[in-house]
């Protein structure tokens, strides 16, 4: 078979029309495919993230659901110069670019001030350790009150004029006062001990016997 006949069997009309066919198909599933992608993901639609903060919570979620995007209240927080329910911080921030369908994190004002737990500070602690602890926390603190005690040393909490116990459950805006040692209690180590043995050596030299005449 030469080779003319070969190529004209093999580039036959009805197979170049089924090559042809199946080339313009795939070009057009390639670009379905391309353009299906960009109608999902929105390309080129990017919506900016408002200012929410200040805002209540329910007017910020009609807001954000006509933009087409969804919020989630993640944490809550408090200010007592805020109303209850409104946004302290948001994430993306404002000005923020973002596809549509995109989640807002929001942090929300407690409608009361938050309350904790009294660690375990009291005789268990220096002065500066139940400082740094209770401050770590959001307490506020009063001047020490000043008790019998090993100097520096956390004997008490007190709030409003009452002693509270570890564990307690107490209102970050209530101050807190602690009960520490003003160094009453002596070290033994501070005490001079005097030895027997140079007593009994000793003792003579600083008596003198009286002796009647």
């Amino acid at each position: 078979m030469k080779i003319k006949e070969y190529l004209g069997k093999v580039f036959d009309r009805y197979v170049v029309i089924n090559l042809s066919a199946m080339l313009v198909v795939i070009i057009l599933l390639c670009v379905g495919v391309g353009y299906g992608l960009d109608i999902y993901t929105h390309h080129g639609e990017d919506i900016t993230v408002p200012n929410l903060k200040g805002m209540d919570v329910d007017k910020a979620e009609r807001q954000i659901n006509q933009m087409g995007l969804n919020i989630v209240v993640s944490d809550s927080g408090f200010n007592k110069t805020l109303p209850a329910d409104c946004i302290l911080l948001q994430t993306p921030g404002e000005g923020q670019k973002v596809k549509q369908g995109h989640v807002i994190y929001v942090t929300v004002n407690s409608p009361s001030s938050p309350s904790f737990a009294i660690p375990d500070i009291i005789d268990n602690s220096s002065v500066r350790e139940a400082e740094a602890r209770l401050m770590a926390m959001g307490f506020r603190l009063n001047p020490h009150k000043m008790v019998d005690g090993e100097k520096d040393w956390v004997y008490g909490v007190m709030c409003h004029g009452r002693q509270v116990s570890k564990g307690d459950r107490i209102s970050i805006d209530h101050p807190l006062t602690l009960m520490v040692g003003k160094g009453t209690i002596e070290d033994m180590d501070d005490v001079d001990m005097v030895d027997a043995e140079e007593m009994e050596e000793g003792g003579t030299d600083d008596f003198e016997e009286v002796t009647g005449d």
